[in-house]
């Protein structure tokens, strides 16, 4: 098998729904070395959706990354409104990784959806 080449730095994007928590992290070409859900992490059913289960999930994800690219430095890209955000984060900053940018990205309705018709009178 073919040495893995070093990244020192990378992006990590958190998507956090209401059932689940998905972790891509990225080199900044956007190349994925390493990914992981909370469902991957072993929860199942509602258990997915907790704090716990994203913050168990990140540590998988970045620890694997961590031996076998040697990542350092890394910008997070957090999308959903799930519980499992905040935890993220702590998760994250837990491992040791330097966090040189944080962004929401959660997509924002700018007109939203067709209003109802108006009522006949």
């Amino acid at each position: 098998m073919a040495a893995k080449k070093k990244v020192t730095s990378g992006r990590i994007y958190i998507s956090a729904s209401f059932n689940n928590t998905l972790i891509t992290i990225t080199d900044e070409a956007g190349n994925t070395i390493g990914w992981g859900s909370s469902g991957n992490a072993g929860f199942k059913g509602t258990r997915k959706s907790t704090p716990f289960a994203a913050t168990t999930a990140i540590d998988k994800v970045v620890k694997k990354t961590k031996e076998d690219y040697g990542i350092i430095d890394v910008e997070v890209y957090i999308k959903g409104p799930g519980p499992g955000r905040d935890a993220a984060l702590r998760a994250i900053r837990a491992t040791g990784l330097k966090i040189s940018l944080i962004a929401d990205i959660t997509p924002m309705p700018h007109n939203g959806p067709r209003p109802r018709k108006k009522r006949k009178s």
